[in-house]
């Protein structure tokens, strides 16, 4: 009797054991499908990225190709106020023709014909959307006022004119995207995206991008502004964040309003730094993107420098005389050579002894007129030929510079010189 029974609680346990080891192999097959769904997921979304950048791989290797030569006619289809002062403006092209890729971060520059100028106002403004849109180009504006300590004078010329004075349905000449600072398509590594005022316009496009190929790249996007009512595009921003788990939002106000509520308006009552990055970022292992204020941008790029991060992971945008220059130094002590510089339209030779900030403003100095749009190497506006010497580069040229001649606004004499000026 006792042998039957140990003979079936045997049979039982086997039993059990088969059961157990089914269920355990029916789990087992379900993970094994389920990480074979994960790997799929994952060759799917890399495949629809790579389809997504080629064109801006290929693109990235040649700047130019597919741009249109000179200047094209553009219809401003509408206008939207995204914050006191501050405006997104639409244009699509006037000859209805599909719109090439730029790639995010670039700018475009404008010619206005601006009344009572003597000649068109050249001007260059980011693109402020991602280049996933063939039928139209957005820049988000903001009008510049009189200076503080100015109060009198009068508000930005171009800012004001676009402003004010252009309306829906007006045609306006462009120039075809352009510039060297823009998000490394080719890179899917860690990113942070620094913006400060306006110069947040950029940062836009690439987060944008971002987004919008459905990348998993982590992201840091850093916003300063002093409150909410120079904050650009605050619902999209926090939309951003909650949609996107590598979308990580660090809004700085320097000087909140009454109203703005932190946790919910802003991150951090603080401006933008290398401290901050310090105390949210793991580690400072991150290709780092830059525009805004030429002081914000100054103190960012040192202290990066500080920090440990390579030259080769900060990249920044230029636009204007105070921006950002990387310039190599004289070491102490050492003399400024007198250089002669000759502008041979002009009929002037003026000695150069480096107390000048570029070319340009060395000519504007001693009345000698030359041409100028963004001050900052960008536009082509100042392009001057040169006759003979060489010069050297305060910064790297954004617009595309022919053999033989220079960009006056961000040079200066390595030589004597001879210009067509």
């Amino acid at each position: 009797m006792g042998t039957i029974i140990s003979s079936i609680a045997t049979a039982a346990l086997v039993c059990c054991l088969a059961y157990l080891l089914l269920l355990l192999a029916r789990e087992l097959k379900g993970y094994v499908a389920q990480g074979q769904q994960h790997v799929l997921e994952r060759q799917m979304l890399g495949a629809r990225i790579a389809q997504v950048s080629e064109p801006l791989t290929k693109l990235a290797s040649k700047p130019n190709e597919g741009a249109w030569a000179g200047v094209r006619k553009f219809v401003l289809e509408g206008k939207v106020l995204e914050c006191e002062s501050i405006c997104s403006f639409y244009l699509k092209p006037h000859d209805g023709k599909p719109l090439p890729q730029f790639l995010p971060g670039q700018y475009l520059t404008f010619l206005f014909n601006i009344p009572g100028q003597p000649r068109a106002t050249t001007r260059c403004y980011s693109l402020s959307d991602s280049p996933n849109h063939p039928d139209y180009y957005r820049i988000t504006v903001k009008r510049i006022p009189p200076p503080r300590d100015q109060p009198d004078a009068p508000p930005g010329l171009s800012s004001s004119f676009v402003h004010h004075t252009l309306q829906a349905g007006d045609i306006i000449d462009v120039k075809a995207p352009s510039g060297h600072f823009y998000l490394d398509v080719e890179h899917h590594g860690p990113v942070v995206l620094i913006g400060g005022g306006i110069g947040v316009t950029p940062m836009i496009s690439m987060l944008n991008y971002i987004t919008e190929v459905g990348s998993t790249r982590e992201t840091h996007f850093f916003y300063g502004v002093r409150n909410s009512a120079e904050h650009v595009m605050s619902d999209w921003l926090r939309a951003k964040a909650n949609e996107h788990e590598n979308v990580h939002l660090h809004v700085c106000y320097s000087d909140p309003l009454e109203d703005d509520e932190e946790g919910e308006d802003y991150q951090h009552q603080e401006r933008v730094s290398v401290e901050l990055f310090k105390r949210v970022l793991p580690s400072n292992n991150y290709d780092f993107c830059i525009c805004g204020p030429a002081p914000m941008m100054d103190s960012v790029t040192a202290d990066l420098k500080k920090w440990g991060v390579p030259d080769s992971k900060v990249h920044f945008e230029a636009f204007g005389p105070a921006s950002v220059k990387r310039v190599a130094k004289k070491p102490a002590g050492e003399s400024a050579v007198s250089l002669a510089v000759t502008f041979t339209r002009t009929g002037k030779t003026v000695a150069w002894d480096g107390s000048s900030a570029s070319l340009l403003e060395f000519a504007e100095e001693n009345d000698i007129p030359m041409d100028s749009g963004c001050r900052a190497g960008n536009c082509g506006t100042c392009v001057t030929a040169i006759r003979s010497g060489d010069i050297e580069y305060m910064s790297e040229p954004g617009s595309s510079v022919e053999s033989g001649s220079c960009l006056a606004c961000i040079s200066i004499p390595k030589t004597a010189l001879s210009i067509d000026a």
